[in-house]
């Protein structure tokens, strides 16, 4: 059984997507019909909504997960502090990021 939008997200994102909710339910849907894993993980998919739409303060939306398993985690150029060696997109980032600084 598939839960409700508002049992897997933050209550602000999930009253702020409730008119694509439909849409969110059909591509899930459709997903877990092919039988193929998929990057993220399902229980990532949705992880960057469970930070309160009223705190955020910048969206980074990515165009592609990480394509290795364990290094997609559900938020865009992010992966878990003990991966190693960083994806070539995020150390770019960092790379950048010191660069401005």
């Amino acid at each position: 059984m598939v839960k409700p939008l508002a049992e897997l997200i933050a209550p602000d994102w999930a009253e702020a997507l409730r008119p694509v909710e439909p849409t969110i339910r059909s591509i899930g849907e459709r997903l877990r019909s092919e039988g193929r894993p998929y990057l993220p993980a399902g229980e990532h998919v949705l992880r960057a909504f469970t930070q309160p739409l009223a705190d955020v303060r910048v969206l980074i939306v990515g165009q592609d997960p990480y394509p290795t398993p364990g290094h997609a985690i559900g938020l865009s150029f992010a992966v878990e502090r003990h991966v190693r060696p960083l994806p070539r997109s995020l150390q770019n980032i960092y790379r950048e990021l010191g660069d401005d600084l």
